[in-house]
């Protein structure tokens, strides 16, 4: 196992990088598919993703890339429960949506935790990670806004990405 002084080579790390972006991308075709053709159920492909990751982690520790930590359940309960209603809620917009409207809500994750981090725990983000934030925002918002949305009126849409673009750059910034 490797220390955390110890750096990775360039070429593995970007085998690592590649690898996770092709099986992220493989993962949410192939669940719509599933959810397209076969209308499995929405919890029990959870349950599924979990039990893949579970072996995924096993074998992780088993070939040493990382070891186990004992952490009081206490203390792990909440982010557990946020990270479970976080996969099936993200399994249930893939279900009921296209891919792209998909992968938006799933960008807007990041925002919506700085929103909660300044809020309730008086966290300031510097002007770098606002304007990051913003440019990530407007552009999956724009490909949105051309390519799946077809429920809603574009103007109210067009007003409404705006505002949210303005009230995040003049939110909370250091």
């Amino acid at each position: 196992m490797q220390s955390r002084s110890q750096a990775i080579s360039p070429a593995k790390l970007a085998i690592c990088i590649i690898w996770n972006l092709c099986s992220s991308i493989a993962i949410v075709f192939s669940n719509k598919w599933i959810y397209t053709n076969y209308k499995f159920p929405n919890v029990t492909l959870t349950c599924i993703h979990f039990f893949m990751t579970y072996l995924g982690l096993k074998v992780c520790i088993f070939l040493k890339i990382f070891a186990p930590k004992k952490i009081p359940l206490q203390e792990m309960i909440l982010l557990c429960l946020s990270f479970c209603g976080f996969v099936v809620f993200t399994n249930l917009s893939l279900q009921n949506n296209t891919v792209g409207t998909y992968q938006v809500a799933k960008v807007m994750t990041t925002p919506a935790i700085l929103f909660i981090h300044s809020v309730f725990y008086g966290r300031k983000y510097s002007r770098k990670i606002m304007l990051t934030i913003v440019s990530e925002l407007y552009l999956y918002i724009n490909k949105l806004k051309q390519f799946d949305i077809k429920l809603f009126d574009k103007q109210f849409f067009n007003c409404s990405c705006d505002k949210l673009l303005k009230f995040i750059m003049n939110w909370n910034v250091n």
